[in-house]
């Protein structure tokens, strides 16, 4: 039996393994942002003090 890319069950899992990859890396992102977001509304807190 020969396997390629287009048997249903690689492909699929493939796609599972890119989607969740690309989520967590997507989560870290977000939290940094955040942490960015919310050091930099502490700074204009600070000035407005």
């Amino acid at each position: 039996m020969r396997v390629t890319l287009t048997d249903g069950s690689i492909f699929r899992s493939l796609m599972v393994v890119l989607l969740l990859a690309a989520g967590m890396a997507g989560c870290n992102t977000m939290e940094g942002f955040g942490r960015d977001v919310e050091s930099a509304g502490e700074e204009i807190e600070d000035q407005a003090d």
